[in-house]
């Protein structure tokens, strides 16, 4: 069975260096596709990393070098790491205000009036 990963463990993660990310990664480079025309289609410079612990994925392919992708693909693994590695606060649940409920009931009022008065007038 697999360990779930803690805010701890993305932490450790994101402070070690670029070549420690790369080593424990799987790469995969392909054809990137759109604008480009012969330097996109001919060489292999699209860049996909994949992070065996953690098993996040990241596609790079801005750019028109290999080497250049796959150092953009280390940055956008750390910036995951990074926004893994903080606690979310938690959601306190609340109740509107007597004054807020007022306003948005009489505002949906007046919408309901000016629609009506928009309607076809019954004539005798």
């Amino acid at each position: 069975m697999e360990k779930r990963l803690t805010h701890q463990d993305y932490r450790q993660f994101a402070c070690q260096s670029d070549a420690e990310i790369e080593a424990s990664c799987s790469m995969e480079v392909f054809h990137a596709t759109g604008p480009g025309g012969q330097g996109v289609n001919t060489a292999d410079s699209a860049v996909r990393m994949r992070h065996e612990p953690t098993g996040i994925a990241v596609v790079s392919r801005e750019s028109r070098s290999q080497l250049m992708n796959r150092k953009a693909c280390v940055r956008k693994l750390r910036a995951e790491f990074r926004r893994r590695s903080f606690v979310p606060k938690k959601r306190k649940a609340t109740k509107p205000t007597k004054a807020s409920v007022k306003r948005r009931l009489d505002g949906k009022r007046r919408r309901s009036d000016l629609k009506a008065s928009r309607r076809r007038v019954e004539g005798d």
